[in-house]
């Protein structure tokens, strides 16, 4: 049996960094980043991103 648990991110900016706030289900996750590290990870996601766009696209026949 699978549970389905809605999951939602929200993005705020606090004083000197961004907050990364990830409601699952009951629970919370909070990661608080300065500015190069969200700039790290917007990096790390475009690659990831555009990596599994192109995996999409690959046909195994």
């Amino acid at each position: 049996m699978v549970h389905e648990t809605e999951r939602k991110i929200k993005l705020k900016i606090e004083r000197n960094r961004i907050r990364v706030t990830i409601f699952h289900g009951e629970d919370e996750q909070v990661i608080k980043l300065n500015l190069e590290e969200a700039r790290g990870l917007r990096e790390e996601l475009d690659k990831v991103i555009e990596d599994y766009s192109q995996r999409k696209q690959i046909r195994i026949d």
